[in-house]
């Protein structure tokens, strides 16, 4: 055995969690994505998907996909740069930037891959990258790639970001990139005060929205517009993967900006282009969305319901005010436990235990879809507290 595999092999932290039976990854789907899947064969209610406004099985997007694939094939056979380009590709660049109010964007394969690939390339080695603490994994990892020093502020404290801004050259180039909203905790950034501080300093700003489109803003077109700040924040990044029930993502900004990204970012050259089919989805989602503006309104109805049902309850919610709703734990292995024993009930939740977060902070993510019913929220509600407080979790 070589060294690598014999160091490897040592790693068995999956394995003890399976022959524990609280192994709770990997669960096989064997359905489309809706409120109600199969697993193992059995109805099970979804609380754990991104699928905010409940479209992946959209019949419309369904049959932009189908004629996708008729009219382009499957796949591009290359990236962007090169031979990788369609025109349905600039249909849908021109259409975000219509919908998030910048002059150009520019979509990836991956939303992960915007991160890496934007927040990698646009400042160099005298220069600064300010991230909130909690930020996405691909928004670190795009930070890591780049030549800046790259300096994380408290999570979501504007004292504990301009403290660091303080301290720096003030020549040097200064970028801040954060999440709209928060993929775990379910809060916003504070943008106003972001935005304050970023002009005093001549901070460049870059809001990650992934979870914010399809939420908050005007046609759900995320966290700037939700302020009402959109031309005070520089770039907007938002995947495909959620609210608009595809795979993909993007980067919007000024003309100049985008300009730079699409001949610069490695992973955007380097990558070969999204499919025919996906890109066809999302503009089928960007219409259902704008033409349904009940899809959000209903969202939020049973956003509300169920935030103040599970406090009734006790649950610890922290300071979500969205669709994701962060169950405190505070012990991974009662969160590992909680989640099979749910999944047993019928309920699909996602626990985050260390070391994705800190032990403390462990947490059971449960999310919303504008497809879920309120008599499927009350019934997750019941069972995830009688489970809970069979494990001690609750009084």
């Amino acid at each position: 055995m070589r060294i690598l595999q014999e160091k490897l092999s040592k790693y068995d932290a999956p394995q003890k969690a399976m022959a524990a039976g609280i192994y709770p990854y990997f669960r096989a789907i064997e359905s489309e994505q809706d409120t109600v899947v199969h697993i193992n064969g059995k109805k099970v209610l979804m609380f754990g998907s991104n699928s905010y406004l409940g479209l992946t099985n959209h019949p419309k997007i369904k049959e932009a996909a189908k004629r996708a694939v008729d009219k382009y094939g499957t796949g591009c056979a290359g990236s962007r740069f090169l031979n990788g380009t369609l025109d349905i590709h600039i249909r849908l660049e021109e259409r975000l930037a219509d919908l998030v109010g910048k002059d150009g964007a520019l979509c990836y394969s991956t939303g992960f891959q915007v991160n890496l690939g934007v927040v990698s390339v646009l400042t160099g080695r005298r220069d600064h990258i300010f991230l909130d603490e909690l930020d996405h994994a691909s928004i670190i990892e795009g930070s890591r790639l780049s030549f800046s020093k790259a300096l994380k502020f408290t999570h979501n404290d504007m004292h504990s970001l301009e403290s660091k801004l303080k301290r720096c050259d003030p020549e040097s180039l200064k970028l801040i990139v954060v999440d709209g909203i928060f993929s775990m905790e379910g809060d916003i950034i504070k943008l106003p005060e972001l935005v304050r501080i970023a002009d005093k300093y001549n901070a460049t700003i870059m809001v990650d929205d992934a979870h914010a489109l399809g939420v908050i803003g005007k046609n759900g077109s995320g966290t700037s517009s939700h302020f009402g700040l959109t031309e005070r924040v520089d770039l907007i990044m938002g995947t495909f993967s959620k609210s608009l029930a595809s795979l993909g993502g993007f980067i919007a900004s000024d003309k100049d900006t985008i300009n730079f990204i699409k001949h610069n970012s490695r992973t955007l050259i380097f990558s070969a282009s999204m499919t025919p089919a996906s890109a066809a989805s999302v503009l089928a989602a960007i219409d259902i969305m704008v033409s349904e503006p009940e899809r959000i309104r209903h969202l939020w109805d049973i956003t509300h319901y169920a935030l103040k049902g599970f406090k009734e309850m006790g649950f610890d919610t922290g300071k979500s005010e969205t669709p994701i709703i962060p169950l405190f734990i505070r012990d991974d292995i009662k969160a590992l436990v909680l989640t099979q024993k749910l999944l047993a009930e019928g309920i699909f939740v996602n626990p985050v235990v260390s070391p994705a977060v800190p032990k403390e902070d462990c947490l059971i993510r449960y999310s919303l879809m504008a497809t879920h019913t309120k008599e499927q929220v009350e019934e997750s509600i019941e069972k995830i507290t009688r489970v809970a407080k069979s494990l001690g979790i609750l009084k």
